[in-house]
């Protein structure tokens, strides 16, 4: 069982001339030691640098040295508790920086900016040990409190370092990745208060009851999941922020190890209870309708890991006869979705992983066509899902309108048209059924999302997706052929056929509102990323980068021979909120045979509920053309 390493960091006692002074710090840092002392016991291995003894230099030395000690199967964690601030960024930080803002947490003696930290824990990282850093400080979704605020305007007795942007970029590639669990957005402040007689900060009070509540085996997502709910609860406007998010990686790890060999699955969708009762992360934007007829999420069956501390299945009580532990919707909103629990009380002080278990229609219709037995075999492997529906009428239709058609032992995916989804799939007992519906989930799934479109919004139109060739001229960008879609070619190379370089840019041009976007890649292969731009919030007139503004390579996939003709098409799905929402339920892995089980997250996508959220989807196809000589230049590719 690998060891923890913390670096546990707190200024109240800021000089007048640096910050204004604060009073919940070193309560914060004293609760966070117990609880790392409490659930590590003798793993635990921990520095704390306290007001003057928080300089910037020291803050540095101890994360390379004392979390640097940490290896594969070790855990190093920071904790800060302080003022953060917002200073101007300036040349390659605007590439990364869509808020115009670099963040800072603010140590005793100045500020400490966001990539010269970030980039020292990922150093951390590159040694194999997982790296989680707690921020509780103003703007500390970007990085890495007057009585009660926890934000120091800058000031001129800051020094900042001499080495310069240059030098941090090349500090910033160092390899490895960390996890950042942070009190706000990076455009909120963040708060302290007083709780049972002694001032602490919001979110460090509610992270910490979180970890009690849930025990040494809860992961971070479901930790900090529970920890916003309760900052909700507490009446304050700030929104803790848990990045990366991705799942699979080291979000769905245990707060402080043991670090396991794979990470526990991402549920799509969690409960919590928050300020006004119980609510499920997913809304309108994910493609649920307005209304509540018929949408319901059910709490995964308990298992032996779900029992013990931080499971799904404690602290419940089932209804009667023990049925399904299920929520029913009563207020669908944009990023969220208020639920009542039917015949079970849950823990207020708990998250649980639920997943979409009926909806009042499924998206998915699914007409059948073969042999009587393969037909029944069919309908039943596919009832179960609230993503599909059998068509057994010609005047029905659905969303997504699927065809499997079974004969000389395979399963044909198609089109109403007759062209095919998929290759066949092997069907030569029932044993198939399953396979082939998985296979039905997950193409409605992918087009559920590639189809995913509000009502008319006032936020339509206010961001662009700008495509232009790599180190093209300032405001050359390609545009759409006559069938909609932008067309971009390999050309010749002296090392045979050169694959296209873009540049992806989001530009918000309201003149006033911060706004969140997320751009998905959907790809012919029935995938579903969001690699290129995670969901990132962009100031007014400003632009954010796909890739922090490094150039996005259009490759055809290496089984895919590069000969004239060939092609691959990609559609880029643009979201737009005023909030960040849950992207989990956007993931979906290139389709095979061999896929694990789909999601089963969404509603039906047309026409859901009007709100403040837009989409916006770009059609995009990587041909290699004859002879493989066509420049890309020019609008138009």
């Amino acid at each position: 069982m690998g060891k923890i390493h913390a670096l546990l960091v707190g200024v109240d006692a800021y000089p007048a001339e640096v910050a204004p002074a604060l009073t919940g710090c070193g309560n914060d840092i004293a609760e966070a030691r117990r609880l790392v002392a409490d659930l590590a016991g003798g793993r635990a291995e921990v520095t704390v640098l306290l007001d003057g003894a928080a300089t910037v230099a020291a803050v540095e030395d101890a994360v390379s040295r004392r979390l640097g000690e940490a290896g594969p199967g070790d855990t190093a964690l920071l904790w800060f508790s302080g003022h953060g601030t917002q200073v101007p960024a300036t040349g390659a930080d605007l590439l990364v920086e869509a808020t115009g803002l670099n963040q800072a947490v603010l140590c005793v003696d100045g500020p400490l900016l966001d990539k010269r930290l970030g980039a020292l824990l990922n150093r951390v990282a590159a040694g194999g040990a997982q790296v989680t850093a707690v921020l509780d400080c103003c703007h500390s979704g970007g990085a890495t409190r007057r009585a009660g605020l926890r934000y120091a305007p800058p000031s001129p007795a800051w020094k900042f370092p001499a080495e310069g942007a240059a030098a941090r970029q090349a500090v910033a590639e160092a390899p490895g990745g960390h996890l950042l669990m942070a009190a706000s957005r990076l455009n909120q402040p963040s708060y302290e208060d007083w709780f049972d007689g002694r001032q602490h900060g919001v979110f460090t009070h509610a992270l910490i009851g979180a970890a009690r509540a849930a025990g040494p085996d809860a992961t971070c997502r479901h930790l900090l999941a529970a920890a916003a709910a309760r900052v909700a609860r507490a009446g304050r406007e700030q929104q803790p922020v848990l990045l990366p998010d991705a799942p699979g990686g080291p979000a769905d790890q245990p707060f402080l190890g043991p670090v396991g060999p794979r990470p526990a699955p991402a549920a799509a969708h969690l409960l919590r209870y928050g300020p006004d009762g119980w609510e499920v992360d997913c809304g309108t934007a994910h493609g649920l309708r307005e209304g509540t007829d018929g949408t319901e999420f059910a709490v995964p069956a308990p298992t032996a890991e779900d029992t013990g501390p931080g499971g799904a299945g404690t602290d419940v009580t089932p209804g009667p006869g023990g049925g399904g532990l299920v929520v029913r919707a009563r207020d669908v909103r944009t990023e969220r979705t208020l639920v009542d629990p039917v015949g079970w009380v849950p823990d207020r002080s708990r998250v649980y992983p639920v997943a979409v278990s009926a909806l009042a229609l499924a998206p998915g219709g699914v007409r059948l066509e073969g042999p009587a037995g393969a037909v029944w075999e069919l309908a039943e492997a596919v009832a179960p899902s609230p993503l599909l529906r059998v068509l057994d009428g010609p005047g029905q239709a659905a969303v997504v309108d699927l065809r499997v058609r079974v004969a000389e032992g395979a399963a044909h995916v198609e089109r109403r048209d007759g062209t095919p989804f998929t290759a066949p799939l092997p069907y030569e007992d029932r044993g198939d059924a399953t396979r082939v519906a998985r296979c039905l989930e997950h193409l409605a799934r992918w087009h559920e999302i590639r189809d995913l479109t509000p009502r008319p919004s006032p936020l339509d139109g206010l961001v662009r997706v700008e495509i232009a060739p790599w180190n093209a001229a300032p405001g050359e960008v390609l545009l759409p052929d006559g069938s909609g879609e932008i067309v971009c070619r390999y050309t010749s190379g002296p090392d045979g056929p050169q694959e296209p370089r873009v540049s992806i840019r989001l530009h918000n041009r309201s003149p006033d509102r911060t706004l969140w976007c997320l751009l998905l890649d959907l790809t012919d292969s029935y995938a579903c990323h969001s690699l290129l731009y995670p969901g990132h919030f962009i100031g007014p007139g400003r632009t954010g980068h796909a890739l922090d503004g490094k150039p996005v390579h259009l490759t055809l996939p290496r089984h895919m021979p590069v000969t004239p003709g060939a092609h691959v098409r990609d559609w880029l799905k643009l979201i737009v909120a005023e909030r960040e929402l849950n992207t989990l339920p956007f993931q979906l892995p290139a389709w095979g045979p061999h896929t694990g089980p789909t999601p089963r997250d969404l509603g039906p996508a047309p026409g859901t509920a009007p709100g403040r959220w837009t989409t916006l989807t770009v059609p995009l196809r990587t041909l290699v053309p004859d002879g493989a000589a066509e420049p890309v230049t020019g609008p138009g590719g």
